[in-house]
């Protein structure tokens, strides 16, 4: 009965948790430091360990609401993973010097999507563009 009682809170909680909408800002702020870690970490564990921060992060992402292009949101989230997992495979089998292209393809991957999601300018709201 308690096994019982156990599973089912559990399988409720997870409902619970399942259901909770993404802060968006919060989870890329602490992508952002998963990635930060990754490019600055000095041996194979570390960069691991943050590494498979930054792809759980990015996962998480991708269930939040985009309210502008979402599809093209979710597949530069999708191209942000692929590079992380390329950079780690790269780190194990070569270190971490080999991952640094992929590392930097992530950051010019963030820039180029996160265009996406700036708030139009002055000129832009003024003239309707």
């Amino acid at each position: 009965m308690k096994i019982l009682f156990i599973i089912s809170t559990l399988f409720f909680c997870t409902l619970s948790f399942a259901n909770k909408p993404v802060d968006l800002e919060v989870n890329m702020k602490n992508t952002g430091l998963a990635y930060k870690d990754a490019v600055q970490a000095i041996g194979i564990g570390g960069f691991n360990t943050a590494i498979d921060r930054f792809i759980e992060l990015v996962e998480i992402s991708k269930t939040a609401k985009f309210h502008k292009e979402e599809q093209m949101s979710l597949q530069g989230l999708d191209k942000v993973i692929e590079q992380a997992k390329i950079a780690k495979v790269l780190a194990n089998e070569r270190g971490l010097e080999a991952a640094k292209p992929a590392l930097k393809n992530i950051d010019n991957l963030r820039k180029k999507y996160h265009e996406l999601h700036e708030p139009p300018g002055f000129f832009d709201l003024l003239f309707g563009n």
